[in-house]
């Protein structure tokens, strides 16, 4: 009888005795990579749907002869480990170490084909120790800088947020409203390479368009142009714009700056102003209400010239609209073509200026034109197209000399300190000359020091003076390390290169090595990092081939970005969440099993907080891995978000059980490497045959969920052979377990293993190739169905069938048909051209 918890124990014990993870470079390559979890403690059930995908792609190719590196590896810095060891009372490093064995084992019951011998853990030393050398060659090359700068503090983790970590205004991991601080930090300087990042990401056709456009617009490329705007009474001080509406020049009626604009410091004495300020500051961060705040503004009393129309001042405001990190923090405000700038004219009494015909303001919202529409009102710009005015009048602001051209970006550079203990340290000696160094390369690792006892709030390393303070090898000065570390995103840049040799103690990498799989052929992740983690990593290739370092300049040829796992949602009407394990279903309501009656929610992601998560581990242990696995696969595409369903495990779990138990009751063998010469042509063969194609096809493709449906129609065919045809029988059979293996790996290895001998894996039989099978004796032909003569219906059938045959297919294909051919008189038949019924 089929019980997978023993057959998957046996199997994994088998596994660990093979040498799975040989990899030579005979074969053509093909590295496949899952991002790397953080050890949160316990694997979920968004774990189990990204690995399944990763290894039944992996389990694919590898079957296809490919050399495949299937790695895995710990984004094992950052916050939340800092804060779980002090709410546990322990250190970090114990708390993360504790969690990865606990997670590897729960990894290792889903018989993932994972290459541990390269598993690697970014607050490893010997990881860390490489990162620091990057850091230093980064800052040699002229990559990294330090400066004072206005930061996102979350209060409570207590560290600075890069832009990409705040969401709506609350920390990416805290969920705390996000501060505005000023705090020196250091960079790396990836808006060096804003151009490539952004048309490079043309050239990258394997992945997702949605993904490619979030991160267009996220580096936001403008071409426009910059003017200066001279002020009036101080000839020193011009107002730089950035527009990409130049031709709209003649429509300026004031000037927007941000709130933190260098000319906001000559009205740091303001009350009125430092309160608009605060208020801008609150909501800075928070893009849903940064959008639809009122518009407010602070008028400064200054003016600039207008530079098109003579004597014409326009009066500058400070606008709670306008922010200082994008463009140069200054907008010219055209309120009769910009639906802000109008509402903020109207309520400031600010004059509207048409100048684009037939370009028509509704009371909310100002028509937008296109290229082709005709300027007016606009001096020599008149009756010009939009699209030509603006070419004439970038060439003027030119020639003028006030202004020129420009392309820009929304890209800022990425700060990377975090005020916090259990991080990458930055290798920084700041001296007591005031000078600033990087750690000597021979001193690398710098490590971290024991985690303190009992920390107070802040960075343990900041309070650190022993850890902290040092002498300078080369000056022999005294000095102090730079106490905040890296984050965590920097971790997690570059480990797909370090998988390549992940053993190197000498070099960060051997670059053969990483030419030799790089870029990885199919990397998995969720869509939440389609800015944040793979902007990073594209900027990391870049800023590496600087170095001097020839790797590809994009890290992944192609993208999967797989859905959430949604579960439904239980609470009571004094909303508070249940699990669903606790959930009864009586009479069309539900209640808890304490009888409280309970409301049935929305299907969210299975979250924590709502408490709808399902623990995988006690699926596996109740259904078995591989139900678990070959549920995942078969509910719905990858990209799109998976509803759970216990009565679809309970479904597939059937499934399974009714197919072992079949064969094993049919004394199945196994036929590593089955061949159809010798047996006489039949319909199983070519049915098999032929879904060999459309499998292989749906899995390429990544269709899994259409591939476990043609698995399972296969199976229901092949359930119709008798078994005592041991042949034909064996054959067909063997062909599904090869074909179910990358889904089912246990299943299969458990039907194969007693055919194969000297310790041999199915993991290393061949994926079945489209058997020759002469076909001459399953031609179809179309037969005419007649009533009476007259044509009913065309049938295109099994060459050679009998009357009967024929009559039967009809029965089954055309059931509403049958009761009119009745009570018949006679049947005219002529084999494989017509059926006649003759009442």
């Amino acid at each position: 009888m089929y019980n997978p918890k023993k057959i998957e124990s046996e199997c994994q014990k088998f596994w660990e005795k093979l040498k799975f993870d040989q990899i030579t470079g005979e074969k053509k390559k093909y590295y496949v990579l899952e991002m790397f979890p953080y050890p949160s403690g316990n694997i979920h059930m968004g774990h189990v749907r990204n690995y399944t995908i990763g290894d039944v792609i992996a389990r694919f190719y590898k079957s296809n002869n490919y050399n495949v590196l299937h790695p895995m590896g710990w984004d094992s810095f950052g916050m939340p480990a800092e804060n779980a060891a002090m709410i546990n009372k322990t250190d970090p490093k114990s708390w993360t170490e504790k969690n990865i064995k606990n997670m590897k084992a729960q990894l290792k019951k889903m018989g993932l084909d994972i290459n541990w011998d390269r598993e690697l853990s970014t607050s490893s030393e010997d990881y860390y120790k490489h990162q620091q050398k990057i850091f230093i060659e980064f800052f040699n090359r002229g990559l990294v800088y330090r400066k004072d700068s206005e930061v996102n503090w979350d209060p409570v983790d207590k560290t600075v947020l890069a832009n990409e970590q705040v969401i709506d205004g609350k920390g990416w991991r805290s969920g705390a409203n996000i501060e505005t601080k000023v705090l020196s930090q250091w960079f790396l300087k990836i808006s060096n390479f804003s151009e490539e990042l952004f048309e490079d990401l043309k050239g990258l056709k394997g992945w997702p368009e949605k993904v490619k456009i979030m991160q267009n617009n996220w580096i936001g490329k403008s071409e426009g142009c910059e003017i200066n705007f001279q002020l009036v009474g101080d000839i020193n001080t011009k107002i730089k714009v950035f527009t990409t509406r130049p031709e709209t020049i003649f429509g300026a009626t004031f000037i927007g700056l941000s709130y933190n604009h260098p000319i906001s410091k000559r009205f740091e004495n303001s009350p009125d102003f430092l309160k608009f300020a605060k208020g801008v500051k609150k909501i800075a961060t928070k893009r849903k209400l940064f959008d639809k705040a009122e518009k407010e503004g602070f008028f400064t009393s200054l003016y600039v010239n207008h530079p098109f129309i003579k004597d014409y001042k326009i009066p500058v405001y400070f606008v709670n609209y306008v922010l200082s990190d994008y463009g140069t923090g200054a907008v010219f405000g055209c309120p009769g073509h910009d639906l802000r700038d109008n509402v903020f004219a109207k309520k400031y009494n600010i004059p509207i200026k048409v100048v684009i015909k037939n370009s028509k303001i509704s009371e909310n919202k100002p028509t937008q034109s296109s290229d082709n529409e005709i300027m007016t009102n606009s001096a020599e710009l008149n009756n010009l197209s939009v699209k030509d005015a603006r070419k004439k009048i970038i060439v003027q602001i030119e020639e003028m000399g006030f202004g020129t051209k420009k392309i820009t970006f929304k890209l800022k550079d990425w700060g990377v300190s975090r005020q916090r203990f259990w991080g990458c340290p930055i290798p920084i000696l700041y001296l007591e000359d005031g000078t600033v160094q990087t750690v000597p390369e021979e001193d690398l690792p710098i490590l971290l020091p024991e985690y303190p006892k009992d920390p107070s709030p802040g960075n343990p390393l900041d309070n650190n003076e022993q850890w902290k303070n040092v002498k300078c090898k080369v000056t022999g000065l005294n000095a102090t390390r730079e106490t905040d570390t890296l984050d965590t995103f920097v971790d997690s840049s570059w480990y797909f290169l370090r998988f390549c040799d992940p053993n190197n103690n000498k070099k960060i990498f051997d670059i053969d090595k990483v030419n030799h799989w790089m870029p990885v052929d199919q990397y998995i992740g969720g869509i939440e990092h389609a800015i944040l983690h793979l902007l990073y990593s594209r900027f990391f290739m870049r800023a590496l081939k600087l170095c001097g370092y020839n790797v590809p300049i994009e890290p992944f040829k192609n993208l999967l970005t797989q859905g959430m796992v949604n579960h439904e949602t239980f609470r009571t009407i004094d909303n508070i969440w249940v699990e669903p394990k606790d959930v009864e279903y009586i009479k069309n309501k539900y209640y808890t099993k304490n009888g409280i009656e309970i409301i049935k929610g929305k299907s969210v992601k299975m979250s924590k907080s709502k408490k709808n998560t399902v623990n995988p581990e006690e699926i596996i242990n109740q259904y078995g891995a591989d139900t678990a696995r070959l549920f995942m696969m078969a509910d719905s595409p990858p990209e799109r978000d998976l509803e759970w369903s216990q009565s679809g495990i309970r479904a597939t779990f059937k499934y399974l059980k009714k197919i072992f138990n079949f064969l094993k009751k049919s004394n199945f063998i196994f036929i590593p490497k089955s061949s159809i010469h010798n047996l006489k042509a039949n319909k199983e063969a070519l049915l098999t045959n032929d879904y060999i194609g459309k499998i292989t096809s749906d899995i390429v493709n990544h269709r899994f969920n259409t591939a476990v449906a043609k698995i399972r129609q296969l199976s229901n065919e092949l359930l119709k052979i008798n078994s005592k045809n041991k042949e034909l029988f064996n054959h067909c059979w063997s062909i599904f377990v090869r074909l179910i293996y990358p889904f089912t790996p246990h299943f299969s290895e458990e039907m194969a293993r007693p055919t194969l001998k000297n310790n041999v894996s199915i993991s290393k039989i061949p994926w079945p190739s489209e058997e020759l099978i002469d076909k001459s004796n399953f031609e179809n032909v179309n037969i005419v169905v007649q009533l009476n003569g007259k044509k009913k219906l065309v049938l295109n059938i099994e060459k050679g069938l009998g009357k009967d045959q024929v009559t039967e297919v009809i029965s089954k294909i055309k059931p509403d048909l049958m009761p009119e051919f009745k009570n018949t008189k006679r049947v005219i038949f002529i084999q494989d051209k017509i059926i006649n019924f003759v009442k």
